[in-house]
């Protein structure tokens, strides 16, 4: 299982998608990207990019699940779309700043 901490990184073994946790959920959950689980930054990927999982990812977004306890930062953007626990990620929302008078 991944240990998904903050400051680890990971990569997509599908395509070229690599992410650093920010908010980490610790172990015995899944991160996966194109339909395939995420490998460590120096581990060998391997495999195809699933066509229904492949929406891409943008270097610079921030990744979050929908209770906002995951929190990926994609460093190098690539065509698969990242799942946690079969859940899609999506980009997360600026606030919005309190307004002067």
């Amino acid at each position: 299982m991944q240990v998904l901490k903050a400051g680890s990184r990971w990569k997509s073994a599908v395509c070229d998608t690599q992410v650093m946790i920010i908010k980490g959920v610790g172990e015995g959950h899944e991160l996966s990207c194109g339909g395939a689980p995420m490998v460590g930054a120096a581990e060998a990927g391997g495999g195809s990019l699933d066509p229904d999982k492949a929406e891409g990812t943008l270097m610079g977004k921030r990744y979050v699940n929908a209770d906002e306890s995951l929190e990926a930062l994609c460093v190098k953007e690539g065509k698969g779309s990242l799942y946690f626990d079969g859940e899609k990620l999506g980009p997360k929302q600026a606030k919005a700043l309190p307004t002067s008078d």
